[in-house]
């Protein structure tokens, strides 16, 4: 579903700040994967997503969804494939529209705009029906402005609406990073949920090795802009942190260096 074939990324190329973020990374998602991605500061985790999504042109290698290749592709003309959960609550919804209007939104990404706007009954039931599971009583609020909810209901709704579309690749890019432990749990239950049901192809960038762990049916660890551990399987399964980190510094000779991911472990 997803193939990244020897990527490289340098930003600032030539300068003093030159900065190598991807150097030759290959990776080969299939149908339904759902794929943790954990590093260091700097290892190329975001850039990684950033680049599957076309935030920024890569400068060698290609990237395939579903067998086309997009590499050349813009970023706006890559968004029908992929559905983007970011860091920041704020980012995936419309803070002055109404939750039924956000999902509308997303619903009719896409399709023809005319001049009519209205939400019809036939969307609002579907709508609830979407709101009800999530458990945060959204459905008995769809009129209620986005701007008024919690970063945890913001971030189960941008979930909502990333994947209402079943995009051919979820990216979640450290969703849960900015919310508190219970939030951020009842966040990832959802996004387990909204992946397994839908099937799902989806690759999750976390700083906190548990949720590596736990979550997906895959990890990839990151180092210096390269992949360098990739465990899946029974091997995933019975992984603990400590296995982990001794698995690092086996392949890349040296410590785990992350304040962030050994405090959240």
């Amino acid at each position: 579903m997803l193939v990244l074939n020897e990527i490289y990324k340098t930003f600032n190329a030539g300068t003093i700040n030159e900065k190598p973020a991807l150097r030759g990374v290959s990776l080969t998602l299939n149908d339904g994967d759902f794929v943790t991605v954990i590093g260091g500061n700097g290892a190329g985790k975001s850039t990684m997503l950033n680049a599957v999504a076309g935030v920024w042109p890569i400068d060698k290698g290609s990237i395939s969804i579903d067998g086309m290749d997009i590499t050349g592709l813009a970023e706006h003309q890559r968004a029908k494939y992929l559905g983007r959960v970011f860091q920041d609550p704020m980012t995936g919804t419309a803070a002055t529209m109404e939750i039924q209007e956000n999902l509308a939104l997303a619903a009719r990404r896409g399709q023809k705009r005319g001049l009519k706007w209205g939400i019809t009954k036939a969307e609002k039931e579907k709508y609830y029906e979407l709101l009800k599971p999530l458990d945060l009583g959204l459905e008995n609020r769809m009129s209620a402005k986005v701007g008024l909810l919690s970063g945890g209901q913001r971030q189960a709704l941008t979930l909502l609406m990333a994947s209402i579309q079943k995009p051919k690749v979820l990216l979640l890019d450290e969703h849960t990073a900015a919310l508190d432990p219970k939030t951020a749990a009842k966040v990832l239950e959802l996004s387990d949920r909204i992946i397994a049901e839908n099937h799902l192809t989806a690759m999750m960038v976390t700083h906190n090795m548990r949720d590596a762990i736990i979550h997906g049916n895959r990890l990839i660890m990151m180092n210096e802009g390269r992949i360098v551990l990739d465990i899946s399987g029974a091997e995933k399964k019975s992984l603990t942190v400590e296995d982990l980190l001794v698995k690092f510094e086996q392949v890349s000779g040296e410590e785990f260096a992350s304040d962030k991911a050994l405090l959240s472990k």
